[in-house]
């Protein structure tokens, strides 16, 4: 994965459900502007996959576990298509520490392909994450 390109996922071009999630993210940065914090993006791609009839999941907690025994929780702030996880920011920059943690919710979500939407400036930043690790949680 080369961090420097953040749209240089091939497999982005196929998958007309990260399309789909752009173009939703898109919609709700053109409609709302840029200057919030994270929870309007999160509430309002929420209102367009309703619209767009795109099935999704918001906050829905997920136990982090340690040798069997749950040790805390991860709360997603959305699981759209149920396989895809979406984390709203309000950042200056998506950076590694972004996608090692999106790494994280992956494994614990037990999903393959996270999306970061980072609403901070009037062009919208994203980065599609794909975990390659064999192991998954869910």
């Amino acid at each position: 994965m080369n961090l420097n390109e953040p749209h240089a996922d091939s497999d982005q071009e196929r998958d007309p459900r990260t399309s789909e999630i752009l173009n939703c993210a898109f919609e709700v940065l053109n409609t709302l502007g840029h200057g919030f914090l994270e929870k309007p993006y999160e509430n309002a791609l929420c209102v367009e996959f309703s619209l767009r009839s795109i099935p999704f999941a918001q906050q829905l907690p997920f136990p982090i576990r340690y040798k069997s025994i749950q040790v805390g929780l991860y709360i997603p702030d959305l699981i759209v298509f149920d396989q895809i996880v979406v984390d709203t920011k309000c950042i200056e920059r998506i950076n590694d520490h972004e996608m090692g943690l999106m790494l994280n919710y992956l494994t614990i979500t037990g999903t393959k392909v996270g999306m970061i939407l980072n609403f901070k400036r009037a062009k919208l930043e994203w980065r599609r994450v794909v975990n390659s690790r064999g192991h998954t949680a869910r």
